[in-house]
């Protein structure tokens, strides 16, 4: 069984290397693996693997198997304890989920695996915080901007949060100026790379990511 505070500190020291988690949702996981050596390649070290995807456990133990301890691979979408069952028996390092969803979050706990669940309001963060979230995904944030982590965190200073669902290029600087722990980046980083399969853009994309985020640091 592995140990929270191992893996939190992975996480912790993966983030602060590069405060991004690369979101891999597609139809089927034909270049899921393709794709998650191509941002592990460009500098991501945190992959998100959402349930939503086909096959996704079956991407999340092959992530496991090829990066061995330098990735740390999480699977998302996970909405109840069967789905968070599913996505530890495979390997999953990382719980996220949409909303909050005590029993992932109980369950993650009890498998010694950080928790990041989803919130909104400040009560909903609270609520995370107090289930035993070790970082809260703020979501969705394409309906306010980076003064509502501003506002967010006045009251709650010591607030963790992943601002996801709508995080742009143009404004993953002033995101984590507001104080974001990390980014969440699913379609504003890989498009449609992930069904197509184009490799070439989908690196492209990563390097300007990468390049963006390390320049607002």
């Amino acid at each position: 069984m592995p140990d929270t505070a191992t893996l939190t500190s992975q996480l912790d020291a993966s983030l602060s290397n590069l405060p991004a988690i690369a979101i891999l949702r597609a139809s089927t996981t034909r270049h899921l693996i393709a794709a998650a050596d191509t941002l592990v390649g460009e500098g991501f070290r945190v992959l998100e693997f959402p349930l939503t995807t086909p096959g996704a456990t079956d991407a999340i133990a092959a992530a496991r198997a090829r990066f061995g301890q330098d990735v740390l691979v999480g699977a998302g979408t996970v909405l109840d304890t069967t789905g968070a069952e599913r996505a530890l028996a495979a390997g999953a390092q990382l719980l996220v989920s949409p909303g909050l969803c005590r029993d992932v979050v109980a369950a993650a706990r009890a498998a010694d695996v950080p928790a990041l669940p989803g919130a909104f309001t400040t009560t909903e963060v609270l609520a995370a915080q107090h289930a035993g979230a070790s970082l809260v995904k703020v979501f969705p944030v394409n309906v306010v901007g980076p003064n509502y982590l501003t506002a967010l965190r006045q009251p709650l200073p010591g607030l963790r949060a992943v601002p996801t669902g709508g995080v742009t290029l143009a404004d993953a600087g002033a995101w984590l100026a507001a104080g974001a722990a990390a980014l969440g980046l699913g379609s504003s980083l890989v498009a449609d790379t992930l069904e197509s399969g184009a490799m070439d853009e989908l690196r492209t994309s990563a390097r300007d990511w990468v390049r963006e985020i390390r320049a607002c640091r």
